[in-house]
């Protein structure tokens, strides 16, 4: 691992990297911790900032170019902006479930595709993570997310249940 390419990279690349792993760090505290608890409300609100901050940094970044200046991870960024509104406000109207399914959503789909894309070759991240070997890391966190969304899938609470039940 070496942090010369972040220290290289332009200020906007540097703030965009900070800013998600905040929120990547942050994101698990937020959503494990019991509703309505100060450390949940508090780790809830710097998350929201951090991924408002990455959604909104990601508009000033143009390596790779598609449509004008902008990539398809730019409409991630505008549905990530709108996703943490539609969050606040089923929260500012007491609709518990409605707030955690998305904010669940935002951290799995706005974080962990993205951020699997970063490891690609040729990225900041892949080259900070992974300098030596950059596809082995790329396929190694492939490799993870796919058996966490296998347990996931296996080992859901409402699963647990129905097996419960069953026995």
């Amino acid at each position: 691992m070496t942090l010369t390419p972040f220290f290289e990279a332009p200020p906007v690349i540097q703030l965009h990297i900070v800013a998600a792993l905040a929120a990547l760090t942050l994101g698990p505290v937020a959503l494990l911790r019991r509703s309505r608890d100060r450390l949940h409300r508090l780790a809830g609100r710097i998350w929201v900032a951090a991924m408002a901050v990455t959604a909104l940094s990601s508009f000033f970044i143009y390596t790779i170019r598609v449509v004008g200046p902008f990539s398809p991870i730019h409409v991630l960024s505008v549905v990530t902006l709108a996703g943490l509104w539609e969050g606040l406000r089923h929260i500012r109207a007491g609709r518990m479930a409605d707030h955690r399914r998305t904010m669940l959503s935002l951290y799995v789909f706005g974080m962990g595709i993205p951020g699997l894309f970063t490891l690609l070759p040729g990225r900041i991240m892949s080259a900070i993570l992974f300098p030596a070997t950059p596809w082995a890391g790329f396929w190694f966190v492939c490799g993870a997310l796919a058996l966490a969304g296998f347990l996931w899938g296996v080992w859901r609470p409402d699963h647990l249940r129905l097996l419960l039940r069953r026995a």
